[in-house]
């Protein structure tokens, strides 16, 4: 995504103004983005140089920094832009601001050097203006450098020197920005492993939930399966079971009709003629064949075999009534026709 410049427009447009007007106190400001966003802001401004401008620069951020310094050879005023990128940025927001360079370029317009720093010793006052001194040296006018020279300026005084007194209040300063961003160093890098841990045994925790899930899921489908198993396994048993039922039936049923084909006498027809039997004769019933033997008592038995035993043994008796003399005749029953 690109820079938004627009949001905060006027007040960067305003710090900017600010440093490029000479007739100004202000000779630096700092912008940097809002948390994680693409919209610039402005962080700070002064006047107190780049000794104040580094000590405003975070390790853990990404920050443009533009300020008006003065050229050691000529005097005139010259303007830095510092793009700086803390090492504490992540390397995916290094990347993504990497793009945003040409656009701060463009609205940072008039700068005579441009330094792209990521630790303290990149923004060291000394070689930001050894920098500016070799980029105005090379614009550096011939004529005007002559004509200074063949000009007579005088009793040359003693040479000075670049020696400087100690500042102990800007060394404590610098110490102490030091101890703060080795310690927001350290708490960073703390922070980071926290979270590392943090997301480890997250992922852990939802990777056993998944594996505990798909155990039970496993174990409730097995039980459904073998429980749908039995079923089928008992109903194929009660089939097998109605089937060997009813072949069993249908054999006992054949077995019977083989029985009742192969008998010489109906069985209905027994009992229809011992219904016969055991009824008193009247008119309208039928007299019985002269050749049908007695009926049997009720409750006995008629069988063929029977019957012809009881055949036999009248034979048997028909004789011997034949053979006895018959009754003497009397004699007034005598004919007539044979008195003498």
């Amino acid at each position: 995504m690109s820079v938004n410049l627009s949001k905060n427009g006027p007040a960067l447009t305003a710090a900017y103004k600010e440093v490029v007007d000479e007739k100004s106190n202000t000779n630096w400001a700092l912008f940097t983005y809002e948390g994680n966003s693409n919209d610039i802001r402005l962080a700070e401004k002064g006047d107190g140089g780049l000794e104040e401008l580094v000590e405003e620069l975070n390790s853990g951020k990404v920050m443009y920094a533009f300020c008006r310094v003065q050229d050691p050879n000529s005097g005139l005023p010259k303007y830095v832009l510092i793009n700086w990128t803390g090492e504490g940025v992540n390397d995916a927001r290094k990347g993504l601001c990497a793009n945003h360079v040409s656009s701060i370029a463009n609205f940072l317009k008039g700068a005579h050097v441009t330094v792209n720093a990521r630790a303290e010793e990149d923004v060291e006052p000394d070689v930001i203006m050894e920098k500016v001194a070799k980029a105005s040296g090379a614009n550096y006018s011939f004529h005007k450098e002559a004509s200074s020279r063949f000009q007579d300026s005088g009793p040359q005084g003693p040479v000075g020197s670049v020696y400087q007194k100690t500042n102990a209040m800007s060394e404590i300063r610098r110490t102490n920005k030091d101890n703060f961003w080795a310690q927001a160093e350290k708490e960073e890098e703390r922070r980071r492993l926290e979270e590392r841990r943090k997301a480890d045994e997250e992922r852990q925790k939802l990777e056993r939930e998944r594996k505990d899930r798909e155990s039970k899921e496993a174990a409730l489908r097995e039980k459904r399966d073998k429980e749908r198993a039995s079923q089928i396994d008992q109903q194929k048993k009660y089939q097998q079971q109605l089937e060997a039922e009813s072949k069993e039936q249908e054999k006992q049923r054949w077995e019977a009709a083989s029985l009742i084909s192969q008998r010489s006498v109906n069985p209905r027809e027994m009992f229809k003629q011992r219904e016969r039997g055991i009824t008193p004769s009247d008119s309208d019933t039928p007299p019985a064949a002269p050749a049908a033997p007695a009926s049997p008592q009720p409750g006995r038995l008629q069988s063929p075999f029977l019957s012809k035993q009881v055949n036999q043994c009248e034979r048997a008796s028909s004789p011997q009534r034949q053979a006895s003399p018959p009754p003497p005749v009397s004699a007034g029953s005598a004919s007539p026709g044979h008195a003498t």
